[in-house]
């Protein structure tokens, strides 16, 4: 059996490297999801449903509460989610603090206590909102780092790797592979609000209409 975790947070990034992994033959996949203080819990029941669709072997949701220091829209209650415009070269409001550079941790923890050597993240350098955590440059420097510092990678020498299949393909690109995986994209949610249905205006959402736009798709849950 090939094994391999998943970071999941329920949006269309993780859910359609979720089904990625499952089809380059890594039939024992454990998905993790992280409660961090988010301001609502639509992606977190997303995530719940995607791995129940996906058939996971085992979904851990890990509380993190990053929410005890304040200055991030997601999970600040004192901060309003701005309205987004996708060409911005400024660092967002939604941006968590390192956010992926703890997720990846506590994955890689996981990884060392089942022997598991491959971790999926959703991640790309080209879409990527102005989050530093999404780059090449760091994923590479966190797999160093989790190699050093783990048992798998640095007494048993299974090197753990860090896959980010999307880090140098667009939104559009990553559309039509999630549809050509048959990802249940009506289950996902990517809106950085949590109403009944998307904002269709922040930062998450313009980014989403744009790449189904480009890849001349219909999404579902604004169609």
């Amino acid at each position: 059996m090939k094994k391999a975790i998943v970071l999941l947070s329920g949006g269309l990034d993780s859910s359609t490297a979720l089904y990625l992994a499952q089809s380059q033959g890594f039939d024992e996949i454990y998905a993790i999801t992280f409660e961090y203080g988010q301001k609502h819990d639509k992606e977190l029941k997303s995530a719940i449903a995607i791995a129940k669709a996906a058939g996971v072997k085992e979904h851990k949701i890990v509380n993190l509460l990053l929410n005890q220091w304040s200055g991030c829209a997601l999970t600040d209650p004192d901060m309003e989610v701005e309205d987004g415009h996708i060409e911005r070269q400024d660092i967002p409001s939604t941006y968590v603090p390192a956010r992926n550079m703890v997720f990846l941790s506590v994955a890689a923890s996981w990884a060392d206590a089942l022997d598991i050597t491959d971790i999926f993240i959703g991640v790309s350098e080209v879409d990527y909102s102005g989050y530093v955590d999404c780059r090449e440059e760091f994923i590479k420097a966190m797999e160093n780092a989790i190699n050093l510092g783990t048992v798998l990678g640095a007494e048993k020498k299974q090197r753990i790797t860090i896959h980010a299949p999307f880090m140098h393909l667009t939104k559009a690109e990553e559309v039509k592979l999630g549809v050509s995986l048959g990802v249940d994209i009506e289950l996902t949610w990517t809106c950085y609000r949590g109403g009944e249905h998307p904002c269709g205006v922040c930062d998450s959402c313009l980014l989403r209409a744009k790449a189904f736009a480009e890849a001349n798709e219909i999404d579902p849950l604004v169609c």
